[in-house]
């Protein structure tokens, strides 16, 4: 199971929809190195005054990087960590995560990062496994 969901929260989504909120405090909780990872990129492109900054730096074991991949892999979790957030998260090679400002997801530099070859460009030996 990818998250640790509290007795209360899940007999709440059983009996129907739960608060944004709510969701992105259970996704905080249970995946706290994704979380501290997009949190710290969100903050760069604020900081940055851009539309666009990443993280290039691989996670330290294979349980961080479990996170990350659950964390945007997941529709749900990626959509409610943009949501929160108010940006666009992309993703590559098991760690690289970037963030881009709404209004750059029109943009050169986004189709760039999510494109089949900006994938390619980014593969290196050392992460083949990862």
């Amino acid at each position: 199971m990818s998250l640790d969901v509290p007795a209360e929260l899940l007999e709440r989504a059983e009996r129907g929809e739960v608060a944004d909120a709510e969701f992105v405090a259970c996704v905080r909780d249970s995946l706290p190195y994704a979380w501290k990872v997009i949190d710290a990129v969100v903050a760069d492109l604020r900081a940055g005054g851009g539309d666009f900054a990443d993280n290039e730096i691989p996670p330290p074991s294979e349980a961080e990087r479990g996170q990350l991949l659950r964390a945007l892999a997941s529709d749900a979790i990626r959509g409610g960590l943009e949501r929160h957030h108010g940006v666009k998260l992309a993703f590559q090679n098991c760690h690289r995560v970037a963030a881009f400002t709404p209004v750059a997801v029109d943009s050169d530099r986004y189709r760039a990062f999510v494109s089949p070859r900006g994938q390619l460009l980014n593969q290196s030996p050392e992460l083949r496994d990862c």
